[in-house]
């Protein structure tokens, strides 16, 4: 299928960054089934909107079994209050459909939250997960923080948090994965990387959140992929507004992403890493860009630089709207998340050499 490629002369520029290839954990055969992260079921699993034919998922069991009915392979799920009668469940289903699990899971907030975060480790490794996606912050960046100021003072919090995070990792033999989520450029989270060296804590590679942070996505996928511990797999395409542009995840194959190029990159570094899709059905995302509050927390850069990036954003514009689907009746939202994922899993195993 025919794709158009992110134009490469973008804001990040080419980038030559020397990172360390973290060692390969085991040697088995590189992982061909494609799993499912939990936020491609945002309105079902974390706004639990009310529906009888949709009924929102109330813990990783009921997810289990609806993501295994459409044919993934493997899912992302949330691990919090777990305890071991439940772990036992997991696990004995996981055996039976023969699927992976990769955990999702809260960083220790600071010393006080250390057992919670061990307990949590602890259980969800009795199923057999051993990765651990997380994220340093829930929000964006550009809207989270007015100023430098806020911003260093929760990257200041974040690295601690992993600090502290990575003992436990290394106790249970298991990976931290963090995410690029809105929050970290590449060479931030490489930094941070590189400050932690652990091999028990790396990244969760999001193809294209750092769109959302006048990042190219393939430069994205290069730097980060020596780090990726998982993979969340998205398609994207944008519109321009007044204050910047709109992002949207599409399903994939319809959007702006080399995917399979990134596939191939992220597996010459790491080729026993698991690909779980991730496609949030919502409304386009604001990019406020052009307005002085999304710059609150960057280095400021020119005006040349800033009108290349937006110039090479309508490379990725959309040949039609981008959904929108607040407007629409709850099951109508609810059956489209359904038939988001279903679409994405059937193109994934048709072009994307996924079983």
């Amino acid at each position: 299928m025919k794709r158009r490629k992110f134009v490469k002369s973008s804001l990040a520029g080419t980038m030559a960054m020397s990172l360390p290839v973290l060692p390969t954990f085991s040697k088995v055969v590189a992982e061909t089934r494609f799993g499912v992260a939990d936020a491609s079921y945002m309105m079902r699993r974390y706004r639990k909107m009310k529906s009888e034919a949709y009924p929102p998922f109330t813990n990783a069991l009921e997810m289990i079994e609806h993501c295994n009915s459409l044919g993934f392979g493997g899912m992302q799920v949330g691990v919090g209050g777990w305890d071991s009668d439940f772990s036992k469940k997991v696990k004995k289903r996981k055996e039976k459909l023969d699927i992976f699990l990769e955990a999702q899971i809260r960083l220790p907030k600071d010393e006080n939250d250390i057992n919670r975060f061990d307990h949590e480790v602890k259980t969800a490794k009795e199923t057999g997960i051993d990765v651990f996606r997380t994220a340093c912050l829930s929000g964006r960046r550009y809207e989270s923080f007015n100023s430098m100021q806020a911003f260093q003072t929760f990257k200041k919090a974040a690295i601690n948090s992993i600090q502290l995070a990575e003992p436990i990792m290394d106790k249970y033999k298991v990976k931290l994965a963090v995410e690029n989520h809105k929050d970290w450029r590449i060479k931030e989270m490489a930094a941070i990387m590189k400050m932690i060296d652990s091999e028990w804590v790396g990244v969760t590679l999001d193809t294209g959140n750092n769109i959302s942070l006048l990042e190219d996505p393939m430069e994205v996928v290069e730097a980060l992929a020596p780090y990726a511990f998982s993979v969340h797999l998205k398609d994207m395409a944008v519109e321009e507004y007044e204050d910047g542009f709109l992002l949207s995840e599409v399903n994939l194959g319809t959007g702006s992403l080399d995917i399979d190029a990134m596939i191939k990159t992220i597996k010459k570094h790491r080729p026993n890493v698991r690909f779980n899709l991730e496609m949030i059905t919502r409304d386009p995302l604001k990019i406020p860009c052009l307005t002085e509050k999304y710059w609150a927390t960057f280095d400021q850069v020119s005006a040349p630089e800033l009108a290349l990036y937006l110039r090479n954003i309508r490379t990725m514009k959309s040949k039609g709207q981008l959904p929108r689907i607040s407007n629409r009746p709850t099951d109508e939202q609810l059956a489209l998340e359904v038939e988001n994922n279903r679409t994405c899993l059937i193109y994934a195993k048709q072009n994307l050499g996924f079983k």
